[in-house]
């Protein structure tokens, strides 16, 4: 089974399991695709993260998140101008796009531990196709690249791309990529190491350089994909896993945790006990991440410390019923895409991959068509700061894909998108489907809240989908939220997705109803 925020996506998965793929090179066909499809979500200038776990054996983490250009330095941007990090631009293109490096990892892991056979060129072949002949432009891309063509318009290769006749695509209508379909092609023939040493690499240096980009072959060359060992959550229903820092893993386990220690058989999972239950968990952990989280190398806490239930206890014994939390700002947007896939053998991937913002940095380069993203515009051009710029140095990452292994047998991969969103969004779905009993396509279907800002939104209200009922949204607003009422299915909410392999080898899915995604299944 794989689950996708576009179905064509979800179909690249289960045409390479169909071929006798596993999961891994199932996820990389869908990568590929997705990185063609969703074009305001995600692009091979990106960065991804992987959880893999196969049955009986510990998960692993995979970081294939790049690094700031060794330009890349305070005094760079300060002598240009600069007050802060510019969010679009060349000189918001300032650290290593490190996803392609992720699918290359992954392929070389499953190669010895899998068996996996199948070459590149089949696990490219749909994104090509669809890059060379077209896809139907998605209501979502239509309607951000009109939100968004102003502030990208000038933008070097975004209109090129992007726009048609200076405007937004019409929804439904044919978007061609012909230049990243040779790029795609490029490494089919030269391997995926290319976009880091080789012809591509070369090229892509050249084109960022054009572009304004701190940017340079060296630091290509110089980045590697990392393996780790994940974050573990002992939970009362089994293991909850996600990855550890640069990303905000730790936060999504921390509002778990906390909730673990909240929530009780009787109460409503639609309700505003849960909900409210659910937000002033996420304010804590939201406090943690913005004063500890940052490049591993950087930091002052063990994030295990904080796993463990001491802290845990003390948090959820601050949480009232009947009053709330202190809140300030969220980190904002993020544009991004999960994506799950468990294979006939039982291995679950669960990936994510992302330019940040819409679009990320807008830069389109002009020979391979890469969509560099502005991942590095979350770092602050003050040295005191928790995650200030400098060369080598790893952005915070709001991307953080998640797994569970439940007492009862059960393998649950699960996510989302959307900044501030993700960690909410996971909260819910694994809540719904873990302790309320829902299945997945319910648990993803169900009303969904927002604390915070995500892609699209700048306010930092409590944001209900309008098909909570009026009394829940009146209960919220007397406990002292600042709610705020978006559309009955609002796309701010993100694009979760979900799948569970149950101990009897049948599997469930879930696909995001505000996405245009599906779950595919054999």
């Amino acid at each position: 089974m794989a689950v996708a925020p576009h179905a064509l996506a979800s179909q690249s998965a289960l045409a390479v399991l169909r071929d006798g793929g596993n999961a891994v090179e199932a996820m990389i066909a869908a990568a590929a695709t997705i990185a063609v499809v969703y074009p305001h979500m995600n692009s091979l200038g990106g960065d991804s993260f992987w959880l893999i776990a196969r049955p009986g054996e510990a998960p692993l983490a995979l970081d294939a998140c790049g690094a700031a250009a060794g330009a890349a330095t305070i005094a760079l941007y300060r002598e240009a101008g600069f007050a802060s990090i510019p969010t679009r631009g060349g000189m918001a293109a300032n650290t290593v796009a490190g996803t392609v490096s992720g699918w290359q990892a992954a392929l070389d892991w499953q190669r010895d531990a899998l068996g996996g056979r199948l070459p590149l060129a089949r696990l490219l072949a749909d994104a090509i196709d669809h890059a060379r002949d077209g896809v139907p432009v998605t209501d979502s891309q239509s309607a951000c690249v009109a939100a968004k063509a102003d502030e990208l318009k000038d933008v070097p290769g975004f209109a090129q791309t992007f726009l048609v006749n200076g405007a937004a695509p019409a929804p439904g209508s044919r978007f061609r990529h012909p230049r990243l379909a040779a790029t795609l092609e490029q490494l089919a023939r030269a391997g995926l190491g290319d976009f880091y040493h080789g012809d591509l690499a070369r090229m892509l240096a050249h084109e960022l350089q054009q572009v304004g980009s701190p940017l340079t072959a060296a630091d290509l060359h110089a980045h590697r994909a990392t393996w780790k060992a994940p974050l573990a959550l002992a939970h009362s229903q089994g293991t909850v896993y996600n990855m550890p820092p640069p990303t905000q893993g730790l936060v999504s386990l921390l509002i778990l945790g906390q909730l673990d220690r909240l929530l009780t058989p009787d109460m409503d999972p639609l309700g505003a006990a849960f909900v409210h239950a659910c937000v002033e968990s996420t304010k804590q952990a939201f406090h943690v991440r913005d004063h500890h989280i940052t490049d591993p190398a950087y930091m002052e806490i063990d994030p295990r410390d904080l796993l463990a239930p001491p802290w845990l206890d003390a948090a959820a014994a601050r949480i009232r019923a009947d009053g709330v939390l202190p809140w300030g700002q969220g980190m904002g947007p993020a544009d991004t895409v999960w994506m799950g896939v468990v294979d006939a053998n039982g291995v679950a991937v669960s990936f994510i991959q992302s330019i940040y913002h819409e679009f990320g940095s807008g830069i389109v380069l002009p020979q391979s068509g890469v969509n560099w993203q502005n991942r590095g515009c979350s770092f602050a051009l003050d040295p005191a700061a928790r995650n200030p710029l400098m060369p080598g140095r790893k952005p915070f990452h709001t991307l953080n894909p998640a797994m569970a292994r439940l007492d009862d047998g059960r393998t649950l991969v699960y996510g989302n998108m959307g900044g501030d969103g993700q960690p909410q969004s996971q909260a819910a779905v694994f809540s719904r489907i873990v302790h309320f009993g829902m299945n997945p396509q319910a648990a993803i279907d169900a009303p969904r809240w927002l604390l915070g800002r995500t892609w699209g939104q700048t306010s930092d209200t409590l944001k209900l989908e309008a098909r909570f009922p009026s009394t829940v949204q009146h209960a919220l607003r007397t406990l002292g939220h600042d709610v705020e009422v978006l559309r009955p299915y609002d796309e701010a909410m993100g694009h979760a997705g979900a799948i569970v392999l149950q101990p009897n080898g049948l599997y469930q899915g879930g696909s995001d109803p505000r996405s245009d995604g599906a779950v595919a299944a054999w």
